[in-house]
This record gives C-alpha cells, structure tokens and sequence, in this order.
C-alpha cells in the first residue's frame, strides 16, 4: 500500500502524463512560485515595504512550508523509483537531492531557515537566493530544459567555440596590451587589463575605451569583427542544437503514435494520454495532426 502510494505521488509530482492530478499540482507550483517572485520584486520598493511588510511576511512563511511540504514529498516518493533494485529507496532520493532540479528545490526553502539561524544576514542575500525559486519553473516548461540538452547535445562545437574564443581573447589582448599600453598604462598596463576589455569587446562590440593610436584603432576594429563572427558561431550552433532538439521530441511523440494505433483502436485515457505528451512536448494542432494521419496510413497498410 505504501510502495503504491510513493509511486503514484513520484509520477504526479514529476508531471507523469498518466495522471490528470499532475496538470492541477504543477499549475499550483507555478503560480505560488509566480506569487512570491511577484511578492519578492514588490518588497524590495521601501514605499510598498512600509505599508504591505507584515503581508509580505505571513506570504513568505506559508509559501516556505508549501516549498517544505513539496521538497519533503518529492524526496519521500523518489524512494519508490529503485525500491527493487540496487541501492533501495535512497539511491533515487540521493539522485533527486544531488540533481539540478533537486538542488533549486532546496534552495528554494534554504532562505527562510537561514535568516532564522542567521538573523544578521544581509537581506539582500536573502532576497537573490528568494528569487532563484523562479527557477522552479523550469520543470514545468521545456524551454529552459531544451536549452540546456542543446549544449549537452552540442558540447563538442561549443567546446570548439569556446576554445577559438579563448585564443582570440589573448591574442587581441596581447596587441591592445603592446600597442596601446604605453599611452593608457591604467586601463592596458598589464595583458589581464587588457584581457577584460578584449572579452567586453568581443561580447559586446565596443569595449567602452577609445584607442589613443593608430595601432590600438586597428586591433579595436578587428576585435569587434571577430566578436561578430563568434555571435555568428555560437547562434548557428544553438539554432541547429534546437532544431535536433526538437525533431528529437517529433520522433519521440510518433513512436507514442505508433504504439497507441497498434491495436487499430484509440480508448479515451490513450487520448488523454497523447494530449498531455503534445503539450509537454509543445507541438501545434497541425503537426499532431499530420502525424496523427501518417500513424493511421501506417497502421491501415500494415493491418
């Protein structure tokens, strides 16, 4: 009974498309994590402080035991993801805890326990690590996620960029250290002050500090250029990561697809089902449809 109760509470918290109940808790997640942002932001203006701080207040501790009762109940039903294999419950509580997601839980809560141990602490601390709870967010909407398995997806390009980069870094450096560290000893003196204005530069374009010399104007300009074509680079390499990413869940969903239209019969719950993945997956009408016509031309000609 209570391995049954673990597990249905993992797959309802971890946004299973099997349980409808999954839909209302996440949509309760995001807006108390909405609302105490929002609360975060507003108690920072001294005038809203003065009036609201003891509604700000109450929010924050309420909002504290909810993230509490979350992190305590994600943690107690992970037991149930290895229950029957090596390790027992705490290998997959341990691999929650340690997680990324598991961490921004955790941190989500740590505000409020530690200015109680810690009441000198400076508050503004406090406010940051308050808002990382927006982070939060990201289980619930695959941008954020996407991102992220792109540059893992990518990391041999970006490893590759990052490594151009770097050289471009230092030699522009070196030359802007040599040409113009004679006539603006304060900002090029040195190859590491010079090193802070070539990654500004490459960055942003313009590195906030005018060359004095002919020399110092020419390795400006080659700068800039070269921060246009690393933007260009690392823009290529994201929109390719992403587009994998997203054939990736096409596929994903068409084998979904596939396996539903096998038995030449869609039931309600496998409706339900392929509804919940198509907005977890964040495809249109029109591509569920087609490649809902595609899995019924397959499964016809196969049967």
């Amino acid at each position: 009974m209570i391995s049954t109760v673990k597990t249905t509470l993992m797959e309802i918290l971890d946004g299973s498309p099997k349980h409808r109940a999954s839909h209302y808790v996440e949509l309760v997640i995001t807006f108390v994590v909405l609302v105490n942002c929002t609360a975060v932001i507003l108690d920072s203006v001294p005038e809203i402080h003065a009036v609201y701080k003891d509604f700000f207040h109450e929010l924050e501790f309420w909002s504290v035991m909810f993230f509490t009762a979350e992190y305590i109940s994600r943690v107690w039903s992970l037991g149930a993801k290895y229950d029957h294999e090596n390790g027992g419950s705490w290998k997959g509580r341990l691999q929650y805890i340690f997680s990324p997601f598991g961490l921004i839980d955790f941190f989500a809560t740590m505000p409020h326990y530690l200015h109680m141990f810690f009441p000198a602490l400076d508050l503004r601390i406090l406010w940051v690590l308050r808002l990382l709870r927006i982070l939060k967010l990201s289980k619930y909407n695959t941008a954020l996620q996407d991102l992220f398995h792109a540059i893992h997806s990518e990391r041999q390009a970006f490893g590759s960029a990052v490594f151009l980069l770097t050289i471009a870094t230092i030699v522009s450096a070196s030359l802007m250290h040599f040409a113009e560290g004679h006539a603006q000893p304060e900002l090029f003196g040195t190859i590491p002050h010079s090193i802070y204005w070539a990654i500004v530069t490459i960055t942003s374009g313009y590195g906030n500090v005018d060359a004095t010399t002919k020399a110092g104007e020419a390795i400006a300009l080659i700068t800039g250029f070269l921060g246009v074509c690393m933007a260009a680079i690392m823009t290529g390499i994201v929109a390719s990561a992403f587009s994998n990413q997203v054939a990736r869940k096409k596929a994903a969903f068409e084998a979904q697809l596939r396996a539903v239209f096998s038995d030449g019969h869609v039931s309600d719950d496998e409706q339900e089902t392929l509804k919940r993945l198509q907005a977890h997956y964040r495809l249109s009408d029109q591509q569920v449809e087609a490649m809902m016509l595609s899995a019924k031309n397959k499964s016809t000609a196969k049967h």
